[in-house]
């Protein structure tokens, strides 16, 4: 699969958001090592700390399902059909280190399957700390 796709995935997994309060509607698309994607909107609360990212509703989903391998995750955010550059949160990218290699996973941001750039998650948290870090 190709970054292009994915992204068309995760902007398609923006229409699973739950985002009453800020409108602000995010998909993720999540892919396994094994070709396997998992998909995620973010979803708002009332008590606004109990609001969960699209990214980690994908990846909770995949690892609720048995997946522990990840190779790359393209996010799409915005109002409407008003689709920004997109970069996960910090705790987001904590995550994402539980469950990826830093040196090699992607992370996709765009606005459509032309329009994206690609970094690793190394180049978005760099100095992260992981569970190498725990002894």
């Amino acid at each position: 699969m190709n970054y292009g796709e994915l992204l068309k995935m995760a902007i398609e997994n923006r229409k699973t958001s739950y985002s009453p309060y800020s409108k602000f509607r995010v998909g993720a698309a999540l892919l396994a090592r094994n070709g396997r994607v998992f998909g995620g909107g973010n979803i708002e609360n009332s008590s606004f700390g109990a609001t969960n990212c699209a990214e980690r509703t994908a990846i909770f989903k995949a690892v609720s399902e048995g997946e522990r391998e990840f190779e790359a995750i393209a996010i799409a955010g915005g109002y409407d059909d008003n689709l920004q550059f997109c970069p996960p949160c910090g705790i987001c990218r904590q995550v994402m280190t539980e469950f990826a290699d830093p040196e090699t996973f992607k992370i996709v941001l765009g606005t459509s399957e032309n329009d994206y750039k690609v970094y690793t998650l190394a180049e978005i948290l760099p100095l992260c700390f992981s569970k190498s870090d725990l002894g």
